[in-house]
């Protein structure tokens, strides 16, 4: 029997964006240091990585350029290889930070933040994390990011839906990018479930990246949260074995609308149903005839969404709380049938624009649960 090697885990984009940026100020210090390696300090979680440096070199306007290569590991990532430039130049002495973080070409704007660039938390922290302890007495540094095929990237993905344009996010909670896809995946997760069920009663579920970083921005203590991808079934099912008392689902509505069609693992690949299970809620609610058919043949959810808030926006909120509801109900159905016990289970939807849709009235009390102290 020919057994398989086990999925290989690389590193987020702010990573590279961070080793790059070590590099160049580097050379910026030294004229004569052009390190083809660079180690670093993850952050989160709190241990090294060595991180290949493709070039260094000195630009006109006295600032230093660093490229690095996007290596995700074993995970369908469509920035595998792409080239990261890190810019840094010495900024000025009266700017309101010690480093300044800047998005160029390539780094989308968050439309609904003023236009910002889509550089996150844990990105900001790893580059301010692993440059201050470098920078001279009394200077201050300029860190400007640049993904040169950021651009057409981000033509292939859903960013723009998200309120990110013209570019890719240097979004993640975590340096390291785990192969979400691979059966090992699951094993790593329920790992990271038990942790978390040895030290609190009650924890967030987030479906991915989005959710995570929503969390924290609502408040929500961050070691509470248990990354899912699309493992919410069986994780679920692991919960309620650990005794976990009350499980937040935090996820974007597109995603958690299938729990309450009974769909446990929620990868499209598995099965799909949304526009359905919405259609069939509507039609419960009294939705009119033809704007139930037109929202059952919407080309997604999201747009299905928009065509019951225009037709009406208080029927959309009653729509979509029952949602909620019959979620937390499927859920705590599904938890007892497969382990005989009992689970609150709870439920907070999100859209695109990372705005809260609709929360459960289980979901109300658990978020009461897990906000930090």
């Amino acid at each position: 029997m020919v057994s398989s090697s086990p999925a290989r885990s690389g590193y987020t984009l702010p990573v590279f964006a961070c080793a790059g940026a070590v590099a160049a100020l580097r050379r910026l210090i030294n004229p004569m240091d052009s390190p083809p390696v660079v180690s670093l300090d993850l952050v989160q979680p709190a241990q090294a990585a060595e991180i290949p440096i493709a070039q260094v070199a000195p630009l006109p306007d006295g600032s230093v350029l660093a490229m690095t290569h996007s290596d995700p590991g074993d995970n369908l990532d469509l920035t595998r290889h792409t080239p990261l430039w890190s810019v840094v130049a010495w900024g000025n002495p009266d700017q309101p930070e010690a480093i300044q973080i800047e998005g160029g070409e390539g780094i989308g704007r968050q439309v609904n933040q003023g236009d910002a660039p889509a550089i996150y938390r844990y990105a900001q922290t790893v580059i301010t994390h692993n440059l201050t302890p470098l920078i001279p007495s009394g200077k201050t540094l300029r860190v400007t990011i640049i993904l040169p095929e950021g651009r057409a990237l981000a033509e292939r993905t859903s960013n723009a839906a998200f309120g990110v344009v013209e570019g890719l996010s240097l979004l993640g909670t975590s340096g390291i990018s785990e192969p979400l896809s691979a059966p090992g995946q699951l094993d790593q997760s329920r790992d990271i479930l038990r942790e978390k069920a040895a030290q609190y009663r009650d924890l967030v579920f987030c479906v991915g990246e989005n959710g995570l970083d929503l969390a924290v921005k609502l408040g929500m203590n961050p070691d509470c949260r248990v990354k899912t991808a699309n493992w919410l079934g069986p994780l679920l099912v692991e919960a309620g074995q650990l005794g976990v008392e009350g499980v937040l689902l935090l996820g974007y509505h597109g995603k958690l609308i299938k729990l309450a069609g009974g769909i446990f693992h929620t990868h499209h690949h598995v099965a799909d149903g949304r526009q359905e299970i919405l259609a069939a809620h509507c039609a419960a609610a009294g939705v009119p005839l033809e704007i139930t058919q037109a929202i059952f043949q919407a080309d997604t959810v999201e747009a299905g969404l928009a065509l019951l808030r225009d037709h009406d926006p208080t029927v959309a909120v009653q729509v979509y709380q029952a949602i909620a509801e019959r979620i937390d109900e499927r859920a705590s159905v599904y938890v007892h049938a497969h382990t005989g016990q009992g689970l609150r289970v709870g439920s907070m939807l999100f859209n695109r624009q990372r705005q809260i849709v609709a929360t459960s009235a289980q979901g109300k009390t658990l978020f009461q649960q897990v906000l930090l102290d």
